[in-house]
């Protein structure tokens, strides 16, 4: 435990790294050091609005030969 009071910057930073680091105290496993998950930026609906169109074309059926590439034909 006293080293890892001495050295807890560098433990966290190696447990960052995705390294496991387990503590212990007189040499019984205690703790395990993880990361916590870093919250990803919500994503917000309508960011492209204005940027891209889709035209009527893009919902028309696919023609036949690229229907068979698509199926493995």
């Amino acid at each position: 435990m006293h080293f890892a009071k001495t050295h807890l910057s560098d433990l966290v930073a190696r447990a960052e790294a995705g390294e496991e680091v387990i503590l212990a105290r007189d040499k019984t496993p205690a703790v395990r050091l993880v990361p916590v998950p870093r919250e990803l930026p919500r994503r917000k609906p309508g960011r492209l609005e204005g940027k891209i169109t889709v035209g009527p074309e893009f919902f028309e059926p696919l023609p036949e030969e690229e229907l068979e590439l698509w199926e493995g034909g």
